[in-house]
């Protein structure tokens, strides 16, 4: 059996892993251009009328965007004093500076991201998108002066809390069939509302999509879907893959709770070219209900074709998977790293903490053993291979991608030396601490792709070539293969060899040609960081497998392939600069040694950097508060007394992760590659209506 070897060098890899364009497939006619690297069919379905990237990589290319993004148009953003539309949302993302409230909902804080995003989609909620619009857009509409509007306009923090929850009781946590809408709707018309603000939704993509041969920004039009019974996350981002989309945005109140799979019928039935995935998010606050076993093959079908990634990490939480550290063990996992950004609570009421207190019941800790094991992806990938096994149709099979979930139009703002905030007014500030002391800055989402372009992008997502980041920007390849050899560490053509001999991430592995075990290569390139604000040192690359054995039992194991996870690496405690070396690149090929040709499994890297301060830290250090510093509870109270502000704002701050389950002052940033799936021969996927589409 073939041993673990790893090849590390910063020049090969860094040109194998950018500059890796020497070869293309292709099925479809494309426009002419400058580029002579451009062939004469492309390897996605041209659906829009636009001149080809002058940047066009046939071994394709990385591209960060973010997909998950919340504007003035969605009430819960409007409701903390933020007033950034559509239109601000694509300039930040392009590298402009927009202004936020601040924590008295003042318009004074300069929010810039530090590096410009490739792709963006805004994806306002569909619920109260008319209502919204009725609310806060023209005082001479009745509507406008109905009470709970003009709650939603205050900048009183206790009467915006009011408003968002009369918004959230009324159309989002309820599970009512045939949902109320406000009163304002009465007085005002909400769907001419819903066609405005839809409409120009679709207009600001438009507008800063760049069609021109630079492509140097790619929007998508999109929306969020936005249902939770009860507080139990069963959120998805709606991403079309052109300006052909749906007449309206479908939201619970067409659906009713509880009924997602309605959300898939609505665009293809147009018949007008309209082509769209949805995204689930947050499966972690879903209560195990964001994938539950499919009712009937109509919904196994539309989940497999219109679902093909789910956002494994944003700003409430991560859901790769969940180890309790305090416990000992996890749901279904012995994988010490899966304390990473998690949650205590499994449903949206974690948002539920102000002035320093959790206000609700609902948010409390849940044990290991309460805790839905779908709730994490992880888990829902290895009961779909049981699934795959027990019916011949695996209704599980998703890649990743990272966004941020921003509702203070930032995307991509994932930066913890440089986070603003993700709830405009309520994580303004010292209110980040104070009350939203365990969410994070979120992720991005990383496609490989031929070009910067919509056409180019979709075709990327739909077929999960895609990786998700806590949001650093490190560079990952992942091949999957049969005869992969350590010496493809230092060829100049590892990405061509990769693609001819294997699958990338996303994949279904190619029929196993005899006896060989499935061999994994994965290369990674470390965030360079900008000038006054370094990447990190990269520590590991890891194989994450799981699989079904012969009697339905599921099974995962964690193999570290690349690197070094005692390379002693920490932080400086007083500065937070990273202390210790890891590695610029790294790159391995590992083969299977307990491969078993009759038992389905799937296969992802996860690519893990030295050790960083977590923003929490930062902020805390720069109130002159120290987490890491005996007199922290001392420098807390002093600088609480300080603030003109109520109850405990620092004293989170002081926590001491040894009494925490998941909560440390220094994180390890992250990457996530898609999977690839093995399928024992003989036990391929049945046809069904989603591999006929």
């Amino acid at each position: 059996m073939r041993a673990v070897k790893t090849f590390l060098s910063t020049t090969i890899a860094s040109a194998l892993l950018l500059s890796g364009s020497v070869l293309a497939e292709a099925t479809e006619s494309s426009q002419t251009s400058v580029n002579n690297n451009i062939p004469e069919e492309l390897p996605f379905t041209v659906t829009e009328e636009r001149v080809r990237c002058a940047s066009y990589e046939p071994m394709k290319q990385p591209l960060f965007g973010d997909l998950h993004v919340h504007t003035s148009y969605s009430f819960d953003s409007f409701v903390s004093s933020q007033r950034n539309t559509p239109w601000d949302a694509y300039r930040y993302a392009k590298g402009e500076a927009i202004t936020l409230p601040d924590e008295s909902g003042d318009q004074k804080v300069i929010a810039q991201i530090q590096r410009p995003l490739d792709f963006t989609a805004v994806t306002d909620h569909a619920e109260f998108l008319g209502q919204i619009n009725v609310c806060t857009d023209d005082p001479t509409e009745p509507g406008y002066w109905f009470p709970y509007c003009m709650m939603t306009r205050s900048n009183t923090f206790p009467i915006q809390l009011l408003a968002a929850s009369y918004w959230q009781d009324l159309g989002v946590s309820s599970t009512r069939e045939n949902r109320d809408k406000s009163f304002a709707c009465t007085l005002s018309d909400c769907d001419e509302g819903q066609a405005k603000y839809w409409s120009n939704i679709q207009q600001a993509a438009e507008d800063h999509y760049d069609r021109t041969e630079a492509c140097n920004f790619t929007t998508m039009v999109g929306y969020e879907y936005t249902d939770a019974p009860q507080y139990k996350n069963m959120h998805r981002n709606v991403i079309f893959r052109n300006d052909k989309v749906a007449e309206k945005t479908i939201s619970t109140y067409e659906t009713g709770s509880y009924n997602y799979p309605e959300l898939w019928k609505e665009c293809t039935d147009k018949g007008n070219g309209c082509d769209v995935i949805s995204i689930p998010h947050n499966p972690n606050l879903s209560g195990g209900l964001m994938f539950r076993d499919p009712l009937n093959d109509e919904e196994r079908d539309n989940r497999i074709y219109f679902e093909p990634l789910v956002e494994l990490v944003q700003h409430k939480a991560a859901s790769e998977c969940r180890y309790d550290r305090l416990a000992g063990r996890g749901v279904q996992t012995q994988d010490e790293l899966c304390d990473f950004e998690q949650a205590v609570a499994d449903n949206l009421s974690m948002l539920g903490t102000v002035y320093g207190k959790v206000m609700t019941e609902t948010a409390k800790p849940v044990p290991v053993e309460e805790y839905a094991p779908r709730n994490m992806v992880r888990n829902a990938l290895k009961d779909g291979l049981k699934l795959g096994q027990e019916t011949g149709v695996n209704p599980f099979k998703m890649g990743f991608i990272g966004s941020t979930d921003t509702h203070s139009a930032t995307p991509g703002g994932a930066e913890e030396d440089n986070y603003t905030g993700h709830l405009g007014k309520r994580d303004a500030g010292y209110r980040n601490v104070q009350d939203h002391f365990f969410d994070n800055p979120g992720g991005h989402a990383v496609v490989w792709a031929e070009e910067n372009s919509r056409d180019s992008i979709f075709n990327a997502l739909r077929n999960r070539e895609t990786y998700a980041t806590s949001g650093t920007r490190p560079i990952v390849r992942f091949f999957a293969g049969w005869d992969f050899t350590p010496e493809m560490c230092g060829s100049f053509d590892l990405v061509q060899q990769g693609y001819n001999r294997g699958v990338p991430m996303g994949s279904d592995m190619k029929p196993r040609p005899g006896s060989e075990a499935p061999t994994i290569l994965i290369t990674a390139l470390k965030d360079p960081g900008i000038y006054g604000h370094p990447g990190t040192d990269l520590q590991r690359l890891q194989v994450i497998k799981g699989w079904v054995d012969e009697n339905g039992k599921t099974h995962e194991k964690v193999i570290d392939i690349a690197g070094d996870p005692n390379n002693g690496a920490t932080v400086n405690k007083n500065t937070c600069a990273p202390e210790g070396q890891g590695y610029t690149s790294l790159c391995g090929v590992w083969q299977d040694p307990e491969f078993d040709p009759e038992q389905p499994a799937f296969y992802y890297a996860r690519v893990v950097e030295n050790p960083s301060c977590r923003w929490s830290t930062l902020q805390c250090k720069s109130y002159g508060v120290d987490p890491f510093s005996p007199q922290c509870e001392a420098q807390a109270a002093e600088q609480t007394e300080n603030m003109d502000g109520m109850g405990d704002i620092f004293g989170r701050c002081c926590i001491d992760p040894e009494t925490e389950p998941f909560y440390s002052p220094t994180i390890q940033e992250r990457a996530w590659t898609s999977p690839v799936w093995y399928t024992p021969e003989g036990k391929e996927p049945i046809k069904t209506a989603s591999t006929e589409r």
